[in-house]
């Protein structure tokens, strides 16, 4: 348990653009900073970061808070280990007791699984250096491919002994269970269960989040071993805390080179990363043998927009510098090109030169796709049917660009290098992307097809109810605001209402309680506070002390739920009154109608029963829910009438 005092010495002592800046490219924009959020698919800048008041948000998906709220987020992680991530990077010593047997049993299968890997990875460092045999044979064998102590230690290079059971008897004894070893894939059981070692006689190569967690690793056979062999690199397969599809190789290590030089070199594997970075260059990943996915590129697009693929000059190299171009493309991406001379992989080329030597190479060498999807598809192409289809496939990489200017910019280029009327380019890109666009809408219309129109038999019963967000953004923004003068009480007297109470108070008339018991404790909060003089309801919400409240409060204080057109400018009283009059006549539609729903569940089952006095009652009552629902949209109606 962390302490009141501590918590406040993070608080004091955490920079929300140091923290954010772990994560996301930064950008001066005024006194604020900003970047592509790390939420959602970002194409320009949303992500805002106010360094005066401490917290961040995203104007497009809404997500945001403080430092611990960011946290929690990004990284998945619970509040207290929120807390513990600052304490650490700020350097505060947080005392905290030994925890019992029970709550480390407790302790989630994601952070043991974390634990373990951490340990794992101490383990085959230490094997690495002080191991007879790990000195003999994986120390040996990072020396003869020219690997020198710091890179070793800055990627945390290990080995795995050859006994098959090594590490798992190992992890036992320091009191891990074996069943984490088997879910983080650091072992895996034989059929007569018995525990064996996935990385046996390998060296190792570990992978590592974004936020430095050891989340997998890579392992590979030793030269002398791998004739024969077709599998020389085995990886960890997919578990609660690695996804491949997710992770790049040496992003960890690049993330701060990256941003600085906006830039990133993309490789194959662990090798072409760990030479470059001997040779001086630091900003480069690998995907590891793997097809390029959306998630990788995204994370990538949060460091820099620009890449260059750096392969192999082979067949092989080839087929991977093509197959990831279209996508990376397709998210915004500007994409370079380079195949390295026959012969040399960005390992052995990266050996050969140093830092200004490659990169000059580069600058000298790298081509945009256009010109390199030509070369490689047309040349040697004289048959008129396969050079059109060669064109068509240039054209349809250039339609998936996002920039209008880029596209068109790509298209002029395309026509003078290809001697193609540029108009017929044109009207061929025109029509990929109407079509992109023809799918994306009918794609759109089927998912919408399938929520709002379930049958019977498929409808679950829901207390969720839409309006409840935007009642809650209304407090948010209006909670303080008085909509009722002179209002007399029972006893005489006369009160104003705001429209925190107001809402709370025509609720209770029915009994009714918001579903969400976050949204019910900020509507309790703002109608005890919203008469204090001077009552911000945002700053109130953003600064309460329970995290979760502080976190759904900051995501809804900015314009994530489109409310009512009168409320887009600046409202007056009579603007304000109709709109909460409005959204709680709506508020109870959407509760009648999951009444009805609920109805229509028992209804069915009172017909599968063949419950005659059942049915008969729940028929009665769907009328009554019905009527009352008939009632209740009149109203919204002549609210909206009003409104408009």
């Amino acid at each position: 348990m962390i302490d009141r005092d501590t918590i406040d010495k993070i608080m004091e002592a955490t920079n929300i653009v140091d923290v954010v800046s772990e994560f996301v490219t930064l950008r001066k924009a005024g006194i604020n900073y900003k970047g592509l959020c790390p939420f959602h698919d970002d194409k320009t800048p949303s992500f805002m970061v106010s360094p005066t008041k401490g917290i961040c948000h995203c104007f497009a998906c809404g997500k945001g808070g403080n430092a611990v709220n960011f946290l929690m987020e990004h990284e998945q992680i619970s509040y207290p280990d929120a807390l513990r991530w600052l304490a650490k990077k700020y350097n505060i010593e947080i005392q905290e007791r030994e925890l019992s047997a029970e709550e480390k049993q407790q302790a989630t299968d994601r952070e043991s699984m974390f634990i373990v890997n951490e340990w794992a990875k101490n383990y085959f460092i230490d094997i690495l250096k002080k191991n007879p045999d790990g000195q003999a044979i994986g120390l040996q064998y990072f020396r003869s491919r020219g690997i020198r102590d710091d890179i070793i230690e800055k990627f945390k290079l290990g080995y795995a002994l050859p006994k098959r059971d090594a590490l798992s008897k190992a992890a036992v004894a320091a009191g891990y269970k074996a069943d984490y070893l088997v879910k983080t894939g650091l072992c895996y059981r034989k059929d007569n269960g018995e525990l064996v070692d996935r990385y046996a006689g390998r060296v190792i190569f570990p992978w590592f989040s974004v936020s430095g967690k050891v989340n997998a690793f890579g392992g590979r056979l030793l030269d002398s071993r791998t004739k024969g062999v077709q599998q020389k690199y085995v990886n960890s397969p997919e578990s609660d805390i690695f996804h491949k599809e997710r992770e790049l190789y040496g992003l960890y290590q690049a993330k701060r080179e990256i941003a600085k030089q906006d830039h990133v070199y993309m490789v194959e594997g662990y090798t072409d990363v760990i030479a470059m970075h001997q040779c001086g260059i630091c900003n480069v990943v690998a995907n590891s043998g793997t097809a390029l996915s959306v998630h990788q590129i995204k994370a990538l697009r949060r460091f820099t927009p620009n890449i260059t693929l750096l392969y192999d000059g082979d067949e092989a190299g080839i087929h991977a510098a093509m197959r990831g171009t279209d996508m990376l493309l397709g998210e915004g991406m500007n994409v370079k090109v380079l195949l390295l001379p026959d012969g040399d992989d960005p390992d052995s080329f990266a050996r050969k030169h140093s830092a200004e030597e490659f990169r000059k190479y580069v600058e000298d060498n790298q081509t945009d796709f256009i010109r390199f999807k030509s070369d490689v598809m047309l040349r040697g192409v004289n048959d008129p049917i396969k050079r059109s289809e060669a064109i068509t496939s240039i054209v349809r990489s250039i339609s998936v660009i996002p920039n209008q200017i880029t596209r068109d910019t790509y298209v002029h280029e395309c026509s003078d290098r290809l001697q193609i009327n540029e108009q017929t380019l044109i009207n061929t890109m025109n029509s990929f992307i109407r079509g992109d666009i023809e799918s994306a809408q009918k794609e759109q219309e089927r998912e919408a097809r399938r929520h709002d129109a379930p049958t019977v038999s498929d409808i679950a019963p829901s207390q969720d109810n839409p309006i409840e967000p935007l009642l809650i953004q209304l407090i948010l923004q209006h909670g303080g605001d008085i909509i009722y003068k002179d209002v007399k009480t029972a006893d005489g007297e006369s009160i104003n209402l705001t429209v925190a109470q107001f809402i709370d108070y025509d609720l209770s008339q029915d009994n009714l309680r918001l579903s969400n018991p976050i949204y019910q404790t900020i509507l309790n909060e703002a109608a005890a506070h919203s008469g204090d003089e001077g009552f911000d309801p945002a700053a109130f919400f953003a600064s309460y002390h329970d995290i979760n409240v502080s976190s759904v409060a900051s995501s809804l204080t900015f314009n994530k739920y489109q409310l009512c057109r009168s409320l887009e400018i600046t409202p007056d009283e009579e603007a304000v009154r109709l709109n909460t009059i409005h959204l709680l006549s709506e508020y109870r539609a959407h509760t009648v109608q999951n009444m009805l729903n609920a109805l229509k569940h028992r209804l069915a089952e009172a017909q599968r029963d063949k419950n005659g006095d059942e049915v008969r009652a729940i028929l009665k009552e769907m009328m009554d829910a019905r009527t009352l629902r008939d009632t209740i949209a009149d109203s919204v109606g002549q609210s909206l009438i009003r409104n408009i």
